[in-house]
């Protein structure tokens, strides 16, 4: 695999991106476009919160329809909570793409993140997709990047060269920094592959990956209204279609997987007020549901988190999370490092230097390692130290 990531993302071939700004924020690029020159295949995952936000309920309804041509996006404004006119203006952003590119209507794919409970400015939002599809031919994937982003403080870019010859390229685009936590996080992700693949199997493909990256990380608990992944495949790169078991989708999985584990750790790293990447590993567990549970318990800690902010290795805080997670926990077979320290074995702590481990939970990554000693599978999880920041940001979102 070839991975290129920030600046030196490209975007897959068939595809064009790009954002403007429409006037929903006041200063920034606030409206995305994305547009798959052929018909596409298409997948998406969506947030599992009751509260959905009005373009959730768009998405789902196209994805029906079984193919894409688009995705617009605008942010600032999340149109949830917006009632039957939420409903409508989603579907008319929908219906005022596919009249600019020429497409039908279900064909596109209405996302929106930011503040719930405002409705949409459709008089700026009709502006802004003009100018996007004017500006499709100049546009840039920093541009669409970019325009997608709330609260984050920078753009989150991938692209992924596989395949034979590395024929083809999967291009991931994501935002997401606060209200992150399974399943999923106020988190948006878009994956763009010139592959061919039919959207059945890329619906499985889409939901398996999900599950091991995005429902994987959490900044503070919070699931959001309008969390969305979308993946599009248009085969512009050509080949016969990508079968399951064959061993193109197997580089295609591992595609598909380094993006979004790429992307997920970016959004952990990005974190409202974060200051440090926390990664989770847990091993030895009886399955992979347990492995999860428990690393998930850890990573929604906010004892944990503040520990790890103040450098303090306070290991208690991770073992307690452990044990309220609701795994069948043999304490005694349970080993623990924090930073690469040995803090707990057999039941009892461990000595270590307070001053080493001081050095090395003030470092921009931090792992904590959980053995639970009982069998022989794992999982990862992801999520950040928690700062005073983060409540500053989060005392005046709506202003």
């Amino acid at each position: 695999m070839e991975i290129l990531t920030e600046n030196q993302a490209i975007l897959a071939k068939g595809y064009q991106s790009t954002g403007v700004w429409c006037g929903i924020k006041r200063a920034k690029k606030d409206l995305a476009l994305f547009f798959s020159e052929q018909s596409a295949s298409v997948a998406g995952v969506f947030t599992t919160n009751a509260v959905k936000g009005a373009p959730v309920l768009v998405c789902q309804e196209h994805l029906a329809y079984g193919c894409g041509r688009a995705i617009v996006i605008n942010s600032g404004n999340a149109n949830t909570c917006t009632g039957p006119q939420g409903l409508a203006d989603s579907r008319r952003m929908a219906q005022l793409a596919a009249e600019a590119l020429g497409v039908c209507t279900q064909e596109v794919f209405p996302v929106s993140t930011g503040v719930i409970g405002v409705p949409l400015p459709m008089d700026k939002i009709a502006r802004g997709i003009s100018a996007a599809v004017d500006s499709l031919a100049a546009g840039q994937l920093g541009d669409a990047a970019e325009a997608i982003l709330t609260t984050d403080l920078r753009p989150k870019v991938i692209s992924v060269g596989f395949g034979p010859d590395k024929r083809y390229t999967l291009t991931g685009i994501a935002k997401g920094s606060g209200m992150i936590h399974p399943n999923m996080a106020t988190m948006l992700a878009f994956l763009l592959t010139d592959a061919p693949i039919g959207s059945a199997p890329l619906q499985s493909l889409l939901k398996e990956v999900t599950d091991e990256t995005f429902n994987m990380i959490s900044v503070d608990g919070d699931t959001s209204t309008n969390d969305t992944v979308l993946a599009f495949a248009n085969g512009a790169a050509g080949g016969e279609p990508i079968l399951l078991d064959s061993e193109v989708y197997a580089q295609l999985r591992a595609a598909f997987l380094a993006a979004c584990t790429y992307l997920a750790k970016e959004i952990a790293r990005d974190g409202e007020g974060a200051s440090k990447l926390i990664t989770i590993e847990v091993r030895g567990a009886r399955n992979r549901q347990e492995a999860r549970l428990a690393a998930r318990s850890i990573s929604r800690s906010n004892l944990v988190k503040t520990a790890i902010y103040g450098a303090d290795a306070n290991w208690g805080r991770v073992l307690c999370a452990v044990g309220y997670s609701g795994i069948d926990l043999e304490l005694e077979k349970v080993k623990m490092s924090i930073g690469g320290l040995e803090v707990f074995a057999g039941g009892v702590p461990l000595p270590f230097d307070e001053t080493c481990a001081r050095e090395v939970l003030s470092q921009a990554e931090v792992t904590i390692t959980v053995d639970l000693g009982v069998g022989s599978a794992g999982a990862t999880a992801y999520t950040c130290d928690f700062t005073e920041d983060y409540v500053k940001i989060n005392a005046s979102y709506r202003s």
